[in-house]
């Protein structure tokens, strides 16, 4: 009778294939848009942090560029937005020993980059914190005092919503006819053609990057328009192109940037000369792929250092950082995603969570959970802690999940982490629930079933939870004839987070599976009746319980 009701469920309730993670093509979500703004500055102190000074490379093009903007009689005030660490500011004052320098960036971290460098001096340069959105510029600078104002890839990193605020503040420090010298992104640049087969488009060719730190790509359209209704009349625009040529990496990056002058008409329409648009228009033809027989650019120079042109544009970056954790006496490292770059990242399964790190302690402390069984880890992800553990004691373990990226790093791991026998002895498996043709080939592998299924958060996505329990219930031993502590069990470890206690119990009871046990920290429980309670010594647990909001539950078969 029993097995006719399982056959049943089975019939009525067909393994479901489910997408769990978001499709590339969903863009970012408006609470990240906005944690992107709202933090933009702490995402830059970041990457000042991690580069200090030596990702972009000194600006000493600008002479060759603008040098009329900057020699002449008197002593030029120029304005540099968004100085960074210097890189621009310097080549100036050495190139012009007579000009001064206003620094500015909305980066705390930057500006101290640019006091502590060895050329640094007040008498040439003021260096001092502002955010152009915000802030008011007139502060720190005497109104209608400053010459020139460069502003050389800073706009791209702002909001197109706050560009217009950004020229508003500058106009208020700009002379009356004086310039701003202006390159930044231009549209179809390698980088944006990388960022639209991702999912890191915030609106129309503004994106973030995995740092945190964002990036517009403009049009001559576009940028003309903004500085005109502002005030700001084109006298030079274009659009230039370059190959940049890593032979280490046997890399080609077509790179595109506006490069462009504006003048402050102060309320003065003057239109700009159809000379000098023409002139400037010859740094490139607009073609996204440089013609094979056109010759190579040599009046314009990459600003970027190796290190930028590789980040920026696709090519294979250090986005991992390692985790040391030390379990049963073993020391374990675990590569995961940086957190610098998890917040743009749909795989949860390339980070290592509170409930893994939990299980594999108690694993550690008990093995006899899993000693001589057939167990299953579910939901793995890149770290592969519980399995690792786990491993030493069982007979078989198997760790498996559904994301490739994860499966990929967990290889990593396992392989840095464990020695013969126990190498050998874990097996990886693509898993993805409801998936038949996994399913298939586990049930291939081991057609006993499993003594002990481990899952550690995995109950996150409310869709997912039917799938979870079904592949649970194909994959689990039917042997029902051991005692109450050696039967075969389904353990969840998690924090409850979208899907509920009572949600999960009724799906466990969809697919003949009873809540046998349970676990909360600072929860009353019968500990001699509680077989989790038992896993927990009197004392010296507490580093490995690092939220009170974790939660054990420990199935069976009905």
């Amino acid at each position: 009778m029993e097995s006719n009701t399982e056959n049943n469920v089975k019939q009525q309730q067909p393994a479901q294939r489910i997408q769990i993670y978001p499709p590339t093509t969903s863009g970012v979500s408006p609470f990240w848009i906005a944690k992107y703004e709202r933090d933009a500055k702490k995402y830059w102190d970041q990457f000042y942090r991690r580069h200090q000074d030596k990702f972009f490379k000194d600006r000493h093009y600008l002479d060759k560029e603008w040098d009329q903007y900057f020699s002449g009689s008197g002593r030029k005030v120029i304005l540099e937005v968004g100085c960074g660490a210097g890189n621009a500011v310097f080549p100036l004052i050495a190139t012009y020993p007579d000009v001064f320098v206003y620094a500015c960036d909305f980066s705390q971290r930057a500006v101290n980059l640019v006091k502590a460098h060895k050329e640094f001096n007040e008498t040439h340069v003021s260096a001092f914190v502002c955010d152009l959105t915000s802030d008011d510029l007139g502060k720190h600078i005497s109104p209608a005092s400053v010459d020139v104002v460069t502003m050389i890839f800073v706009l791209s990193a702002v909001s197109p919503e706050k560009m217009p605020l950004v020229l508003q503040n500058i106009k208020k420090v700009l002379k009356p006819n004086g310039y701003v010298l202006f390159r930044d992104y231009a549209v179809g640049d390698l980088a944006q053609e990388r960022f639209s087969t991702k999912d890191q488009q915030i609106s129309e060719n503004f994106y973030v990057r995995g740092d945190g730190t964002r990036a517009f790509y403009f049009s001559k359209e576009f940028l003309t328009s903004l500085f005109k209704e502002q005030g700001l009349d084109a006298e030079e625009l274009g659009l230039c192109c370059k190959q940049v040529e890593n032979r280490a990496r046997e890399l080609v990056m077509n790179r595109r940037w506006v490069q462009a002058v504006f003048r402050y008409s102060d309320g003065v329409n003057c239109a700009p000369s159809s000379e000098a648009l023409s002139k400037s228009d010859l740094c490139c033809q607009e073609n996204i792929k440089p013609k094979a027989d056109a010759e190579p650019i040599k009046d314009f120079v990459v600003d970027m250092s190796e290190g930028m042109a590789v980040e920026m544009f696709g090519a294979p970056t250090n986005d991992t950082e390692v985790i040391e954790i030390e379990l049963g006496g073993c020391d374990i490292k675990i590569k995961v995603l940086s957190k610098e770059y998890q917040h743009t990242c749909k795989s949860t399964g390339l980070m290592l969570w509170e409930s893994a790190r939990l299980m594999a302690a108690i694993l550690a402390r008990n093995p006899s959970v899993v000693a001589g069984k057939r167990v299953l880890e579910l939901g793995a992800g890149c770290g592969g802690i519980c399995s690792m553990v786990a491993v030493r004691s069982a007979s078989i373990m198997v760790a498996t999940d559904g994301d490739r990226k994860a499966l990929e790093l967990l290889n990593q791991n396992i392989t840095s982490n464990l020695r013969p026998p126990y190498l050998a002895k874990l097996v990886m498996k693509k898993l993805e629930w409801g998936n038949r043709v996994d399913i298939d080939a586990i049930k291939a592998m081991n057609n006993e079933g499993f003594e002990v299924i481990i899952g550690t958060d995995v109950t996150y996505i409310p869709d997912a939870i039917l799938p979870l329990f079904s592949t649970a219930r194909e994959l689990i031993s039917s042997n029902k004839s051991a005692e109450k502590d050696q039967a075969p069990a389904l353990i969840l470890c998690h924090i409850f987070r979208r899907v509920d206690e009572p949600s999960l119990l009724s799906a466990a009871s969809r697919y003949g599976f009873r809540l046998v046990d349970k676990w909360a920290k600072g929860s009353p429980t019968n500990e001699s009746q509680s077989l989790i309670s038992s896993w927990f010594p009197e004392n010296n647990f507490e580093e490995h319980i690092p939220t009170s909001a974790l939660n054990i539950m420990y199935f069976q078969l009905d």
